[in-house]
């Protein structure tokens, strides 16, 4: 793909005001700062509920919007400026990009955990600027190189992909192991997908919506389940019953932060098993401690990612071993990124992309093989 002659091009922000008010703005052009940066051309940007949060609310927790600000964080881009001590990566590279940038000297990142970095400056979180623009500086070690079979907009799936990862690395060996992932949105599919390629023999996709199960299907997912309004104990018996988890399952993963669905997991969890916490929903719940305890269940929370969470969502797909066709179900241009906002508020389809200003949509729907 050829990268525009950027020289002259002002770069355009799709900026968020306090209050919920959007706004195409010009900002200035991001530059190297560091001989290890490289300027990404941002090529398309997939939405995430963090987004639709701070429009509709202004806020996820300790995070407000008290000033403009550009959202968007799961971003593909071609490289069109390099730093003097970049190395592995070069002007024109199709790229995904680790949207934060971590301190890399506090105990959390000498230690491996970088992604709990208190001085993170993550794209999309107040105050920091997320990537619904033309350009967007990272440092090089923020940019993985796309596999060829994966285009510009598909690509935007390896931010979540690497949620995927690094939630279900936390939950242990999967090797021949049953696996219920709680949510068929975007991030819980691709949980059904990454529980399949680390070896689960079992994985039940659990939903409300008969259609988002049926994509599950697809995904890894071995049995679905959908949730009714009986209670967690009627729920978690039906489901294992379902799928033949007469003893239990060995691993839950909830990507939907809802109380039932925490109750339901942690009951159809065999003595034993891991439960791992990737969706947020209300902040404080009422979850059954007792039956954590008896069971000696291990209970984890999951942030984001850390290291290696990136790299091996890469391998994933470049060994096709996690497939992302028909995850994206709506594009749109960037001079109708709003509507791209609604949309993914009306909960339409899979996974919206917002193609960033003067993209070529066909152009970043091939991949370059």
């Amino acid at each position: 793909m050829t990268v525009m002659n950027n020289s002259q091009i002002p770069n355009e922000a799709f900026v968020l005001h306090p209050g919920g008010e959007f706004s195409f703005e010009e900002r200035s052009k991001p530059a190297i700062q560091s001989p290890q940066d490289v300027v990404v051309q941002v090529m398309a940007t997939g939405l995430c509920g963090s987004d639709v949060h701070y429009w509709q609310h202004g806020r996820i927790g300790r995070y407000v919007v008290e000033n403009p600000i550009t959202l968007g964080h799961e971003s593909t881009g071609i490289v069109i400026e390099s730093g003097s001590d970049v190395k592995g990566l070069a002007v024109g590279d199709r790229v995904a990009l680790e949207p934060g940038i971590a301190c890399n000297t506090c105990n959390h990142c000498r230690n491996g955990r970088y992604n709990l970095c208190q001085d993170m400056r993550f794209a999309a979180t107040p105050p920091y600027d997320g990537t619904l623009a033309r350009y967007y500086r990272v440092p090089s070690e923020c940019c993985f190189k796309l596999p060829s079979h994966i285009s510009l907009r598909d690509g935007t799936l390896v931010e979540p992909l690497s949620v995927a990862v690094h939630s279900s690395r936390l939950a242990g060996n999967m090797q021949e192991k049953s696996v219920i992932v709680f949510g068929a949105g975007p991030v819980g599919l691709l949980c059904c997908a990454v529980a399949r390629a680390f070896g689960a023999s079992v994985v039940v996709a659990v939903d409300v919506v008969p259609a988002r199960l049926s994509s599950a299907v697809k995904y890894g997912a071995t049995h679905t389940y959908q949730m009714t309004s009986e209670t967690a104990d009627k729920n978690a018996a039906d489901l294992l019953t379902a799928a033949g988890l007469l003893d239990g399952a060995d691993i839950a993963l909830d990507a939907t932060g809802a109380e039932p669905c925490l109750n339901c997991g942690i009951l159809a969890l065999t003595q034993g098993g891991s439960f791992v916490q990737v969706g947020l929903g209300k902040p404080n719940l009422s979850l059954p401690v007792g039956q954590i305890c008896d069971k000696e269940i291990v209970f984890r929370g999951s942030f984001r990612y850390g290291p290696g969470d990136f790299q091996l969502a890469v391998g994933l797909l470049d060994s096709r071993r996690v497939k992302l066709d028909g995850l994206v179900t709506h594009e749109f241009p960037f001079t109708e990124a709003e509507q791209a906002f609604h949309n993914v508020a009306a909960r339409s389809g899979i996974k919206s992309v917002i193609y960033g200003p003067g993209v070529d949509e066909k152009a970043a729907n091939v991949a370059s093989e």
